[in-house]
């Protein structure tokens, strides 16, 4: 079953630091785009960074400087590096990819940053 798998959320107090990976099973993450949404609670579901199949990368402003993302094709593995968290970080965190014309999504990991 293709699928894409979160991980590496949890609790963590404001200043500190947080990696998330979206690992891929039957997909091959290096012939897309993969990119990181957050949602958090009561609000729309946001873009927060893309990692372009050649490496490049993008963010949204309110992460810029704080987060990383990057790819390591050989563990068919994306990671975003989070760091400086504050507590308006808080919200689920979704990978998600194209591949073969379809459209994935992971189940999304927590992230919950404290005061």
């Amino acid at each position: 079953q293709a699928q894409l798998v979160e991980s590496g959320g949890g609790l963590v107090q404001a200043g500190g630091s947080l990696r998330l990976s979206c690992a891929a099973s039957r997909i091959i993450l290096s012939t897309n785009g993969v990119a990181w949404h957050r949602q958090a609670p009561g609000k729309q579901r946001e873009w927060v960074a893309t990692v372009a199949s050649g490496g490049a990368t993008n963010y949204a402003a309110s992460v810029m400087s704080r987060f990383r993302v990057w790819r390591d094709n050989e563990e068919n593995t994306v990671y975003l590096q989070m760091t400086s968290l504050q507590p308006q970080d808080t919200a689920v965190y979704y990978c998600t990819t194209s591949f073969r014309g379809r459209a994935y999504w992971g189940q999304g990991t927590q992230v919950t940053v404290s005061s």
